[in-house]
């Protein structure tokens, strides 16, 4: 990578990199002082593996919903296209612990969580495709590798 590209993530050598973790990819501020904070939440490795669609889809409807039950703070949780994890867009939440926190909390109601919300033809563009049980095991996975959130880079 020579040249200096428009998108964070694409400057970013995924090749150094060690799933799972949490990273702060941006910061933007507005002209009226609001800060959004996007993270990184890397759930698998990079060109290794990825989420399975209905695994994600579900993972993806179950915390743009239950997150919002932690904090006022969320803008929105996107899938990245390469299906390895989520964009997490925080508004005026610079805390880093708070982040993890969320997070965390979070994957705790996906495990408890007996329905994926919004999953019918009326609320969902494709609602034929999820899978709550593939995105509790995705949770878990999560949870159970919590510690390492904080490690980006392999050593």
């Amino acid at each position: 990578m020579t040249k200096k590209m428009n998108v964070e993530s694409f400057n970013l050598d995924h090749t150094k990199v060690q799933a799972p973790y949490l990273r702060l990819a941006d910061k933007k501020t507005g002209e009226h002082g609001d800060c959004i904070y996007k993270y990184d939440f890397r759930i698998c490795q990079p060109n290794k593996g990825h989420m399975e669609m209905p695994a994600l889809h579900s993972l993806e409807h179950l915390m743009a919903e239950l997150s919002r039950n932690h904090s006022s703070a969320v803008v929105d949780i996107s899938p990245m296209g390469c299906q390895t994890g989520f964009y997490v867009s925080l508004l005026n939440e610079a805390s880093y612990e708070k982040a993890l926190d969320l997070m965390e909390q979070t994957l705790k109601d996906v495990l408890v969580a007996t329905e994926v919300p919004a999953c019918n033809e009326q609320q969902c563009g494709w609602a034929a495709s999820h899978s709550l049980e593939g995105a509790q095991r995705l949770a878990r996975y999560m949870l159970d590798n919590r510690a390492q959130w904080t490690k980006v880079f392999a050593d």
